[in-house]
């Protein structure tokens, strides 16, 4: 399924009867004018819906909405968030199409979102739902405790700094894990951050209730704070601890900040940008960007996606991986999205988004069935939003620019961390536990001493090791 997309893509669709699906005009009260379209066999029309989504979204880069709009009303007859994987797939990517498109009225867009409330026990609900329904959650987890305690191996106080601290149960087995050393266990500190206090309250009081049963030293730090607004101070690292770094899906939001910096200080944005217009026609913004490649591509910090190497010097990421180096982490381990969505082009990143997410639905599609309301919870509150986000919106809302190993290898270079090749038992740990919970069709391949996940042969998600050069 993943990979049909390029395919499509690539042929020649100037000729193909779908492209014109979606560039003509329903008869009004007559439904679909091709009803035989509902009776297309599962894989034909997954195909037919590719087309239709890439077909749609070029109208939608284009500005041409009146033509987009005929196009998502061609996909809802085929599209539905309860049926197979590229009829769910489809659903969200139409929502998030229109929502682009909605923002060229601002006035109606927030009328129509005014009402949204995500609540904090909602968002606790679907991560968990997250971790019990695909692996990949508890194969970071797993990597990343194992990577944690072989480096920390005869240390006396290890301080471990967890980046988004939502997810009790990673630290409750590196817990018991380290009450199993020969040479005994350490005395932990952890340090959460997460912007939900009661998050942190619930991870405080398990994770000591868990310390406590084990007989351990062990102390919880709670810092309420935004990752981007962090203060490094707040941290605390004192002499004489071994410290470690977890970052669970959580770097690539700063990138956002990058963005704006650069769109800001384009020569273009400087001298002929006018705000007014771009407020009311949304869509010619990412025009804007593609047509200012020159300044890009010379710019020495650039984020562009013809450079292999997003910049490492930024005011945002830039200073706060410089800012972690300066705590001199003996390890800091780091899991992330392996796709590209972090392009100027919108075209680039639907065909991205397509592959990336076709694999994560086929993941539940494989293991869950479709009418699990806990399912269609991570499709529509997890997934679904990942996907609004990275096709609706632009500048500092888009949250979820994640970026493949081959781009975050520089940059961390860069920013003076060196790669710690993660060990074969780990990955054996990691396929153990694939086997154990009989999660078939996931594979875990190294790349470059980092491990990579993959649902067939799409890769997901890397996890890479690092640690302050003065320990390499």
């Amino acid at each position: 399924m993943a990979g049909m997309v390029q395919e499509e893509e690539s042929s020649s669709v100037t000729s193909s009867p779908l492209q014109l699906f979606s560039l003509m005009s329903l008869s009004p009260g007559l439904g679909s004018p091709y009803p035989w379209l509902r009776e297309l066999k599962s894989e034909e029309r997954g195909l037919c819906l590719i087309q239709l989504l890439v077909t749609c979204a070029n109208q939608v880069a284009a500005g041409s909405i009146e033509n987009a709009n005929i196009g998502l009303e061609h996909i809802s007859y085929l599209a539905s968030p309860d049926g197979d994987t590229m009829q769910r797939i489809a659903a969200y990517f139409t929502e998030a199409l229109a929502n682009r498109m909605l923002k060229g009225w601002p006035g109606l867009h927030k009328a129509l979102n005014s009402t949204k409330i995500s609540s904090v026990s909602e968002e606790i609900l679907v991560q968990r739902l997250f971790f019990e329904l695909c692996p990949f959650l508890r194969l970071s987890y797993v990597i990343t405790n194992l990577a944690i305690i072989e480096a920390m191996e005869g240390e006396k106080m290890v301080h471990i700094i967890d980046l988004h601290s939502s997810e009790p149960a990673q630290w409750i087995d590196l817990l018991q894990a380290l009450r199993a050393r020969p040479e005994g266990p350490p005395h932990l500190r952890i340090t959460g951050i997460h912007e939900q206090k009661e998050v942190l309250e619930l991870m405080a009081h398990q994770l000591n209730q868990e310390a406590e049963k084990l007989d351990i030293g062990f102390q919880f730090n709670p810092i309420v704070s935004k990752l981007e607004n962090l203060d490094i101070e707040s941290l605390r690292v004192k002499t004489g601890e071994a410290l470690a770094i977890s970052s669970v899906l959580q770097l690539h939001s700063l990138l956002a900040f990058d963005d704006g910096i650069l769109r800001r200080n384009s020569p273009l944005a400087l001298k002929s940008l006018n705000p007014i217009h771009l407020q009311m026609n949304p869509l010619t913004y990412g025009d804007f960007l593609e047509k200012d490649v020159n300044f890009y591509s010379q710019c020495p910090d650039s984020a562009s996606s013809s450079s292999p190497v997003s910049f490492a010097s930024s005011a945002k990421m830039g200073s706060f991986l410089n800012a972690l180096r300066g705590l001199s982490p003996k390890l800091m381990v780091v899991t992330e999205q392996e796709s590209n969505h972090n392009t100027q082009s919108l075209m680039e990143r639907v065909t991205e988004a397509l592959n990336f997410y076709a694999a994560l639905f086929d993941c539940l599609e494989s293991t869950v069935s479709r009418a699990s309301m806990e399912r269609q919870k991570v499709e529509k509150m997890l997934f679904g939003e990942q996907i609004k986000n990275i096709i609706a919106c632009e500048g500092l809302e888009r949250k979820e620019r994640h970026e493949k190993l081959e781009k975050w290898i520089p940059r961390l270079e860069l920013a003076g961390f060196g790669r710690v090749p993660l060990s074969y038992h780990a990955m054996l740990q990691a396929t153990r536990l694939l086997q154990s919970y009989g999660y078939d069709g996931y594979k875990i391949k190294e790349e470059k001493g980092c491990l990579v996940i993959c649902w067939q042969n799409t890769p997901l998600f890397s996890i890479s090791a690092w640690r302050f050069r003065r320990y390499i």
